[in-house]
């Protein structure tokens, strides 16, 4: 397959198989790593004695052990269904517009690299990514943190839908998007030039597209590690942090990041960043693999099959009488010919003679018989008579 086939999605591959594509790979990304994903949301907790003090004591294997022995087996993984519920869609809709917005800036850049227009594409992208998965992130961070009121994503949906207003889905957008636009940015910049290095012929390697898309999301999540501490304040308004400043919420990023230096000092701002790094780099090389794969899988099963042309006796019969090879004597003895005779019972890859009880196929005025080869293809053993 050639390097053109492979680095875009095929030119008949419809919208839904896309979505289907990104869908796919947002929701293994998004579930397979959920569990360090609610440790690193612990570890960005404010004013949570017992999760801080957990947090300095302790690792992310540690402590992903200890939520299991203290709070239940499936208690890392609660919330998760209000990720896999965004994540399909979000995705679905972030692989389409992506790859849509890349080809029209492509085909039309003329001054600037084309990894501009992978950035541009991706930032497009995001802004709808965005606004799909940032209510699905209130709940499952809500649902996540260690003094989580909510016995379920279906209650903690109706219960701040009703005490909090629709507003509070969308609370932490602006800063979702000031945080992920640099990050899907720097992913794709860096994505692009480690995959010139580890895969330079721009082949399916999904050990490659692992590699290169682990290390784009690890360092774009360090890039972007306060607007993520940010967005977690602002997403769970943490009970304790409230408590503290005897406010009713936190609203905005520029109050959020004030909020974080003013509990935390400027080491705040990386809190749990460690835990970010081992989420992002397995689930970013997951969705990436998994997306590269269904390129290529496409991109195969888009070819075009060989079909032979000459399905049945008649259709070669046309092709020959077409070509002007019939004489007139030949085209006027045409009709009586049987139906039913077959070319032959078996064919080789070397031309053999037409033969007919009555009339050789490609009979000229001055033979009895000739050798017949079509565009020099190889006819299959019993053709079709209908």
């Amino acid at each position: 397959m050639g390097e053109d086939d492979y680095e875009e999605l095929p030119a008949g591959t419809s919208v839904r198989v896309t979505m289907m594509a990104g869908a796919l790979a947002g929701v293994l990304e998004h579930c397979v790593m959920y569990p360090v994903d609610c440790v690193k949301t612990r570890m960005q907790s404010l004013a949570c004695e017992p999760q801080i003090v957990l947090a300095q004591r302790q690792g992310i294997v540690s402590n992903l052990l200890t939520i299991m022995k203290e709070e239940g087996r499936f208690r890392p993984v609660q919330g998760v269904q209000a990720m896999a519920l965004g994540a399909g869609p979000a995705h679905a809709l972030y692989f389409a517009t992506y790859e849509k917005m890349k080809v029209e800036l492509l085909s039309r850049n003329k001054l600037y690299p084309d990894s501009v227009s992978h950035m541009m594409a991706g930032a497009c992208a995001t802004v709808f990514h965005d606004a799909i998965m940032t209510p699905s992130e209130v709940v499952k961070q809500r649902m996540q943190m260690c003094c989580s009121p909510y016995k379920s994503c279906t209650n903690c949906f109706t219960t701040v839908l009703s005490q909090e207003g629709f507003g509070a889905f969308y609370r932490s957008y602006g800063t979702a998007l000031t945080m992920n636009i640099p990050f899907q940015s720097t992913q794709f910049m860096i994505y692009e030039a480690v995959q010139k290095i580890t895969n330079p012929k721009k082949e399916h390697n999904v050990l490659s597209h692992v590699i290169s898309g682990g290390m784009a999301g690890a360092i774009a999540s360090i890039v972007t590690m306060p607007l993520d501490v940010c967005k977690t304040l602002l997403n769970t308004q943490e009970a304790q942090v409230l408590k503290k400043l005897n406010k009713e919420k936190v609203t905005g990023m520029y109050h959020g990041m004030r909020t974080v230096y003013k509990m935390a000092g400027f080491r705040g701002y990386f809190k749990g960043a460690k835990a970010r790094v081992m989420y992002q780099f397995p689930a970013t090389a997951i969705s990436w693999a998994v997306y590269e794969y269904f390129k290529h899988t496409l991109s195969w099963l888009n070819e075009a099959p060989v079909i032979d042309k000459y399905d049945t006796i008649a259709d070669l019969r046309l092709n020959v009488n077409a070509s002007g090879d019939l004489s007139a004597k030949a085209a006027a003895d045409k009709d009586d010919v049987k139906e039913d005779n077959r070319l032959m019972d078996m064919i080789t890859d070397i031309p053999r003679k037409v033969k007919d009880e009555m009339v050789d196929l490609c009979q000229t005025s001055n033979s009895n018989s000739e050798l017949i080869e079509i565009d020099t293809r190889t006819f299959p053993p019993r053709f079709r008579t209908d």
